[in-house]
């Protein structure tokens, strides 16, 4: 069997590609340092490079999202449930039992 594959954080891949996109260092620097692959190294390097103009971008993201489109399906669910809640309410009172 094969060694198991280590699993690496965000955090860590953010830094060793942010160590890499610097240039300060070879890739076989950052290997020894780091103690991974210089191929794995340059990929995170790549996506990191890749994903980088989408931070600046506008409207892409979906992250900026106003309180009312926060807000409006919790208020939709709390209104379906007010519902559900009064029609068990009229089954329960109207049952043959009372």
């Amino acid at each position: 069997m094969g060694a198991k594959r280590k699993v690496h954080s965000d955090e860590f891949k953010a830094k060793v590609a942010m160590e890499a996109a610097k240039g300060v260092r070879t890739l076989s620097e950052l290997s020894s340092m780091f103690s991974i692959h210089p191929t794995v190294i340059s990929h995170w390097k790549r996506q990191l490079l890749e994903r980088v103009p989408s931070v600046f971008s506008k409207g892409g993201g979906g992250q900026d999202l106003t309180e009312e489109e926060l807000t409006a399906p919790l208020y939709e669910e709390i209104g379906r449930l007010k519902v559900e809640v009064d029609f068990l309410k009229k089954k329960l009172c109207s049952s043959p039992g009372r």
